[in-house]
């Protein structure tokens, strides 16, 4: 397993949102996509020989998911659904597992680069400022900033909240943390500098970029697609993040760790965005069925949105400027050849409306 892991850490991080791609990367694209597919699905098939077939659980776009203990013990963030789970299958004192696991999430970084969610290492590094840092309240109804807090509460919750369940031949030990309500806008507004900056320096919308970032990830810094999507806007290498880079005069592509960076992941996918609004569809002449364009695209790529009206692409442009916005709107959303796309639109658009007034 040991040796399976070391290689899914070096793994090239390759799929992209944006589904534009030259021919120079294509190959590479393909193998190394393929690559990363099947060390996964080894990485998928040790989980499921240690926790069991129904208990495999890997990190995701909103999902934090951290092993630890030879991989007894895992922590699991929702950031979607404001949860923390903590659990175990460990034989001997599944408490202490429990507790090490607590303190260790509660207190976990925002830099992705400090931990390896694809081994069982206990590499995370105590933060100053944790990530969940007001999104979490102790017993006492206190956040949680410090070492002593954490284990005192950890405490609590082996005491008061543990459970345990039989799944299989194993008995899994657990504590379930609800984050506060509004653990979604906490993180919108903690990352809102960012998106101001980038919005002024690219101009995109605020709210579109706040609205992709909530769709792409809920704002969970450490996002990672399936086939490894990077962090908040789940930006890739290869496709949207070598667009960006040619762009503004740089060689290659963005490495894994740029784009972990908050501000870096931010500031490449809204430069994607501006390309995609201002080159790839600029053509487009009404905003709101730009807009609606603009937003399949940075899930699907410009051309699957083109052809959903025709093969050829100045005949596309004249078909959408001779439609209205909500004609548009309506056949991207019945229309293109990918449900995730369809589906994308609508939830990137109804998630836009509530960030127009953030202050």
């Amino acid at each position: 397993m040991k040796k399976i892991l070391a290689l899914l850490v070096i793994a090239p991080m390759l799929i992209s949102c944006s589904g534009s791609k030259n021919n120079a990367f294509d190959e590479a694209y393909v193998k190394d996509t393929n690559g990363f597919d099947i060390l996964m699905g080894q990485f998928a098939h040790n989980i499921e020989n240690i926790w069991g077939l129904n208990e495999v659980l890997i990190a995701g776009p909103k999902d934090y998911v951290k092993y630890s203990d030879q991989y007894y013990t895992r922590s699991h963030i929702n950031f979607d659904a404001g949860t923390i789970t903590i659990e175990t299958i460990a034989g001997t004192n599944p408490s202490a597992n429990l507790r090490q696991a607590i303190i260790s999430t509660l207190l976990v970084g925002e830099d992705p680069g400090n931990v390896d969610l694809y081994s069982d290492a206990n590499d995370i590094e105590i933060s100053r400022e944790p990530m969940l840092y007001g999104q979490v309240l102790d017993n006492t109804g206190q956040p949680i900033r410090w070492q002593g807090r954490a284990a005192s509460f950890a405490d609590y919750l082996i005491q008061n909240k543990l459970q345990r369940r039989q799944s299989g031949l194993h008995i899994i030990y657990s504590v379930t943390i609800q984050m506060v309500p509004n653990h979604l806008n906490k993180r919108a507004h903690k990352y809102l500098p960012m998106v101001r900056e980038a919005s002024a320096k690219y101009g995109v919308d605020q709210s579109l970029i706040l609205a992709i970032m909530q769709t792409e990830s809920a704002f969970n810094p450490y996002a990672v697609s399936h086939a490894d999507a990077l962090g908040l806007m789940q930006v890739v290498q290869h496709s949207a993040g070598v667009d960006v880079f040619k762009s503004e005069g740089k060689w290659g592509k963005p490495s894994r760790s740029y784009l972990f960076d908050p501000q870096n992941n931010i500031n490449t996918g809204t430069a994607y965005l501006a390309m995609l609004q201002n080159v790839y569809l600029g053509n487009i002449t009404n905003p709101t069925s730009r807009r609606y364009a603009v937003i399949t695209a940075y899930n699907g790529g410009a051309g699957s949105v083109l052809r959903v009206f025709s093969s050829n692409k100045t005949q596309a442009f004249n078909i959408i400027n001779n439609m209205a916005p909500g004609d548009v709107y309506t056949t991207l959303t019945t229309k293109h050849p990918s449900g995730e796309s369809r589906r994308y639109l609508y939830k990137v658009n109804n998630t836009q409306k509530s960030y127009r007034r953030i202050d």
